[in-house]
């Protein structure tokens, strides 16, 4: 231990994930689904975009990962909506007395375009994580045709999260929320 190392409320964590695209698959990007020939493949409803967000969330809280929790192995998670996954994630952080503080998604897709879905995208994570929406930030870039997302044969994304420590005042339903 730091001898006199202040407490700190605030904490980052990223995520970092991958999926297959396959025709004929429901393709399923933060909470919402995309109109297109492919879909992602995957355990679950395969959202690339929603398991980042937990990835980066459970990592701020030093809560190990999305497979450490909800694992492919496990039969009860098979095509689940990975909404109720972060729906998940944020009680658990919830009950180490964390909240968000913003979440920043960067989606590498070629095709289809995503600026069009980005709006409704943001509008049903926040709702998701009991957030506001400004405080979800969902990006897209292509690979400018390189590698397997230029090829179109997969969807990559990343995520940054910052969450901060929520400390109980007195009575249990009045929060101190320690935001610089």
């Amino acid at each position: 231990m730091i001898p006199n190392k202040p407490t700190l409320n605030f904490r980052i964590g990223m995520g970092y994930d991958v999926h297959q695209l396959e025709e004929g698959k429901d393709f399923w990007l933060g909470g919402i689904k995309i109109p297109h020939t492919h879909g992602a493949v995957g355990h679950s409803d395969a959202d690339v975009l929603i398991h980042v967000i937990c990835d980066a969330l459970l990592g701020a809280a030093n809560l190990r990962d999305i497979g450490f929790h909800f694992s492919d192995k496990d039969p009860q998670y098979k095509g689940i909506d990975s909404k109720i996954l972060l729906g998940r994630v944020m009680e658990l952080l919830r009950e180490h007395q964390y909240e968000v503080g913003n979440i920043d998604a960067t989606i590498c897709l070629q095709q289809p375009k995503l600026s069009p879905h980005i709006e409704q995208m943001k509008e049903v994570l926040a709702e998701t994580m009991h957030c506001r929406k400004e405080d979800v930030s969902v990006k897209a870039t292509t690979t400018e045709r390189l590698g397997f997302v230029g090829r179109e044969e997969g969807v990559s994304a990343y995520c940054v999260a910052l969450i901060y420590k929520v400390e109980a005042s007195g009575d249990l339903n009045y929060h101190t929320y320690n935001r610089i």
